[in-house]
C-alpha cells in the first residue's frame, strides 16, 4: 500500500510523502514483479458469455505479454510508437497494454463500440502505427487503412482481415528484456472529448499509474486488504477501468474480474459479484441506480462487499443510503478526470461521509477552489475546482495540441473546467461542469442534488437534469425522466415530479420542464452526456423560436405593445 497506516485522515495526509523512482515501467510493475516471485498467483477472472470463468496467473501474463512484445520488435516498433488496443474486457486486453509498456511504445485504449469516425480520428491523430484488435475491430478498420498512412499492422486476436495475433506470438519467445524507461517517459495516451472540439489525446507518463494508488487506495477503504478480488463494467478502455481498476490492482497483487456486460443490468450485475467473490467496485452512479431499481436485492443475492468506489457524477444522499443497507458498504464518491485523475476522495474508513459532497483532497495532491482571478475562493463560494503541478497523476500534456495543452493551466495550476466549493475542514463538495451549472433569475443551480431528489420519487429509475435557454431567465431547469416498470408518462405525473422538487429543495430548484424518455444518452462509463441533452433543448428552443416568428401574432401580443 502506498499511503502509511493511519486511523484518520488528518494522520494519514501528515504521514504521505510521494517516492517515485527514477526508472520506472508500468508492465514491469504490474506483471513482472509478480511473476518473479510468485507466478501462480491469480491475476484475472475472465467471465465468458455463458457464465464460465478462465483464470490468468501472473506467470502467465508474464509469458504472453513477453511473447508479443517480442513480435512487436520483430516487426520493427519500439520505443515511442503508438499501438492501439481495440478490444474488450478480456486477458489479451492486459496483455496488450503490458506488452507495450515493456517495450516503451504507448498504448492508446481504444473502445470496442467506436464508429469508423471515432476510430479514425485517434488513430490519425496519434499516428498509431499498429492496432491489436479482434475480428469484429479489424472489419471497422479495413475501410479506413487507406486513409491511415502510418497504420503499417494490424493484428487480430481471433480472425479477420487482419495478421493473426496467436500465430505470431507463438514464434516468438517468452523471454524479453524490457525497456529501461523513465517514470517521466510517455506510456498511454487516451482520448477525452472534453467539452467543444474534436478529442483531445491526454499524455500520460509511466508514473500516472503510481499517482492514482493514493486515490485508488483511500476510495476502497484502505485498498488492498486480505480477500479482496475487483470489478468494474467500467470498459478498460477508459481511464476508469484501466487506470482506477485494472492497472492498480494488478500493482498490488489483487485478482480482477473481467466482464463488461453488451448491455448493463441490475440482475446481471448482482449475479457476477456473487457467482465471483467479487470484494470490491468500481461503480458509476449510472450503474448503481440501475442496481437500485432491482426489486428485494439484498433478499435475492448473498454478498459480501469491503468497497465500493464511485465517480464521474454526483453520489446523493439517496444512493448512499441504499448501497448501506443493499451492499452492506458506505459508498466512497471520489472526483478526477483523464487529465488528472483520483484528486478527491472519500473515505468511510476514516471520516463520517458527508452526503453529496465527494470528499477531501487524496494525500499527495494539492486542490483548490479558484475564483476567475485564480485565487482561492471563499469557504462556501463557488468557483472552479483546481489541482497543482507538476504531481506524478497530471498529464504530460494533450498529443499534438500545445495550444490546448496551455489554456489548461493557470500557471502551477492545472484548470479542471468543474465547479466545487471549500466546505470547510477540507470538504469538497461537486457541483457540476462549469458548463453544466445552470444559470437560472441570478441563480447558479447545479444539476445533481435536483437529480438525486428526482430519484426518491417511486416513479423515478433515472433522472438527467440541465438548463435549457429560456429568455426572460437566461435559463430554466429541465428534468429528462426514465420511469421504473409499471409507471406511464402523464401531465399529471409531471407535475408531480416538479412539486417534488420544489417541495423539498427549493422555489428556484424546481424544473418547470420535465420530459420522459425511455434512456437517457450516456457515455461507455455510465455518465450521463448532458451536452446531447442540452443540444437538444437548444433545438427545441430554436422551433419554438421558428415558428414562433413565422406566426402572425395574436391580437392581444400587438395591443400588450
Amino acid at each position: 500500500m502506498m499511503l502509511p497506516p493511519a486511523e484518520d485522515y488528518e494522520t494519514l495526509r501528515a504521514g504521505f510523502a510521494w517516492h517515485i523512482p527514477a526508472a520506472y515501467n508500468i508492465g514491469v510493475d504490474v506483471c513482472d514483479r509478480w511473476a518473479e516471485v510468485e507466478p501462480g498467483r491469480l491475476a484475472l477472472i475472465q467471465v465468458g458469455e455463458t457464465g464460465g470463468a478462465a483464470q490468468v496467473t501472473f506467470g502467465e501474463l508474464h509469458d504472453r505479454s513477453n511473447r508479443l512484445a517480442n513480435l512487436l520488435a520483430a516487426e520493427g516498433f519500439g520505443r515511442g510508437d503508438r499501438i492501439g488496443i481495440l478490444l474488450p474486457q478480456a486477458p489479451l486486453t492486459a496483455i496488450g497494454h503490458i506488452a507495450v509498456f515493456k517495450l516503451g511504445a504507448i498504448s492508446i485504449p481504444l473502445f470496442t463500440l467506436f464508429g469508423p469516425e471515432a476510430l479514425l480520428h485517434r488513430l490519425k491523430d496519434s499516428g498509431a502505427a499498429a492496432v491489436i484488435t479482434d475480428a469484429q475491430g479489424a472489419r471497422k478498420l479495413a475501410p479506413l487503412r487507406a486513409e491511415l498512412p502510418a497504420l503499417r499492422h494490424v493484428w487480430s486476436i481471433d480472425g479477420g482481415d487482419a495478421l493473426s495475433l496467436e500465430a505470431g506470438m507463438a514464434r516468438q519467445s517468452a523471454q524479453f528484456t524490457p525497456a529501461a524507461t523513465r517514470a517521466d517517459d510517455p506510456a498511454v495516451i487516451i482520448y477525452t472529448s472534453g467539452t467543444t472540439g474534436a478529442p483531445k489525446g491526454a499524455l500520460h507518463a509511466h508514473r500516472v499509474l503510481l499517482g492514482h494508488l493514493p486515490g485508488v487506495e483511500m476510495s476502497h477503504d484502505l485498498f488492498p486488504q486480505a480477500g479482496d478480488r475487483i470489478w468494474t463494467p467500467a470498459d478498460w478502455a477508459w481511464i476508469g477501468g484501466l487506470f482506477d481498476v485494472l492497472l492498480p490492482a494488478l500493482h498490488h497483487g489483487v485478482a480482477v474480474v473481467g466482464r463488461r456486460f453488451a448491455k448493463f443490468t441490475g440482475e446481471a450485475a448482482f449475479d457476477l459479484i456473487a457467482e465471483h467473490g467479487v470484494r470490491n467496485a468500481f461503480l458509476p452512479p449510472t450503474a448503481l441506480k440501475i442496481m437500485r431499481a432491482v426489486p428485494e436485492a439484498d433478499r435475492r443475492w448473498s454478498i459480501s462487499m469491503r468497497s465500493v468506489a464511485s465517480g464521474g457524477e454526483q453520489v446523493g444522499p439517496e444512493l448512499i443510503e441504499w448501497g448501506r443497507r443493499t451492499l452492506g458498504v458506505t459508498i466512497n464518491e471520489f472526483y478526477g478526470q483523464t487529465e488528472c485523475n483520483m484528486i478527491v476522495s472519500s473515505c468511510a474508513r476514516l471520516m463520517a461521509p458527508r452526503p453529496g459532497i465527494m470528499g477531501k483532497a487524496v494525500p499527495g495532491h494539492e486542490v483548490a477552489v479558484l475564483d476567475a482571478d485564480g485565487r482561492p475562493a471563499p469557504e462556501g463560494v463557488a468557483g472552479m475546482i483546481a489541482v497543482r503541478g507538476p504531481e506524478p497523476v497530471m498529464f504530460l500534456g494533450y498529443w499534438n495540441n500545445a495550444p490546448a495543452t496551455q489554456t489548461k493551466f493557470h500557471g502551477d495550476w492545472l484548470i479542471t473546467g468543474d465547479v466545487g466549493v471549500h466546505e470547510g475542514g477540507g470538504w469538497i463538495r461537486f457541483i457540476g461542469r462549469d458548463d453544466d451549472v445552470i444559470t437560472s433569475a441570478g441563480y447558479r443551480i447545479g444539476p445533481g442534488e435536483i437529480e438525486d431528489c428526482l430519484l426518491k420519487h417511486p416513479a423515478v429509475q433515472l433522472a438527467a437534469v440541465i438548463g435549457k435557454p429560456s429568455p426572460q431567465r437566461t435559463e430554466i431547469v429541465k428534468a429528462y425522466i426514465v420511469l421504473k416498470a409499471g409507471f406511464k408518462p402523464s401531465a399529471e405525473l409531471k407535475a408531480e415530479l416538479a412539486a417534488h422538487v420544489r417541495d423539498r429543495l427549493a422555489a428556484h430548484e424546481y424544473p418547470r420542464e420535465v420530459e420522459f424518455l425511455s434512456e437517457l444518452p450516456m457515455t461507455t462509463t455510465g455518465k450521463i452526456i448532458r451536452r446531447t441533452l442540452r443540444e437538444r433543448a437548444q433545438a427545441e428552443g430554436n422551433a419554438a423560436t421558428s415558428d414562433a416568428n413565422c406566426a402572425a401574432p395574436p391580437p392581444q401580443r400587438q395591443r400588450d405593445t
